[in-house]
């Protein structure tokens, strides 16, 4: 059956990889950006949305709801990047990225429930990210912003499940998006204590992207779970030594993983 489907942060990267497939498959699709550059692409509709204004987000979700008479399906996409050592990094922007990727994302979950509520049906998935499962260096406020996205996925997992609601998120690997220009860089000031390895570690990252998987991938797996009956709380979605990664860390003693973090970035 066709699905009605709101996603978060469609302009590009994962949100519009998802919402052309979907919309290939006979979805009904409404993406969503802060300045949508049309409002009609690939088959799916563009609707202007900020994740940190609610009620920018109540306005979409009444239109979707007018227009359709329900939502099926929340992707919850819409985020950004922050890079930098916590000490230099300023607090003002560490609180936008959380206000975004997390808070933003509550925001969208929390508007879009009482209709599914009302539907007794519905599917929200949150995207996270492996980088959520561990606190990496210089990438440690984005850590802490999917960290906190994925513990709350699971409580409001089980808070709805009465309702018919069915809730997961996917965490990604690297994915080759233009992630690295929206990110918030702290600059790599001169008389800074962490100077050469924090610019040795922004040309790992953005290396990492570069060589990162086809937003294509994340799209395929979100529509096999919107299709799925009980979908599962986690998926993981990447390179085997990304997955891997989580399973160290389940197994390894803490400070044994350290070592290996620390090894990987040359700290």
């Amino acid at each position: 059956m066709s699905k009605v489907v709101l996603i978060t942060g469609a302009s590009s990267g994962i949100g519009k990889a998802t919402a052309k497939l979907l919309a290939s498959k006979g979805d009904t699709v409404y993406g969503t950006s802060r300045e949508p550059k049309s409002s009609s692409v690939d088959g799916y509709q563009m609707i202007a949305l900020d994740v940190m204004d609610v009620s920018s987000i109540a306005k979409v979700v009444e239109l979707i709801v007018d227009r359709e008479g329900r939502i099926d399906v929340l992707v919850n996409n819409a985020g950004m990047g922050i890079t930098g050592p916590i000490e230099d990094t300023p607090t003002n922007e560490m609180r936008k990225v959380f206000d975004t990727n997390f808070f933003g994302a509550i925001d969208v979950v929390k508007t879009v429930l009482p209709q599914m509520r009302k539907q007794h049906s519905g599917c929200i998935i949150n995207i996270t990210s492996i980088a959520g499962y561990m606190g990496l260096p210089y990438r440690g406020i984005y850590s802490a912003t999917k960290g906190a996205l994925e513990l709350a996925t699971e409580a409001i997992r089980m808070e709805v499940k009465e309702f018919g609601i069915q809730v997961t998120n996917i965490a990604p690997g690297d994915v080759a998006t233009n992630i690295a220009a929206g990110r918030y860089h702290t600059p790599v000031f001169e008389n800074s204590a962490y100077k050469e390895k924090y610019q040795a570690n922004l040309d790992l990252m953005d290396s990492h992207v570069d060589k990162g998987m086809d937003p294509l991938v994340m799209a395929e797996k979100i529509a096999q779970i919107i299709n799925t009956k009980s979908p599962k709380t986690h998926y993981k979605v990447g390179g085997f030594m990304e997955k891997f990664s989580i399973v160290l860390k389940r197994i390894l003693p803490d400070k044994t993983y350290e070592r290996l973090l620390m090894n990987h970035y040359k700290l």
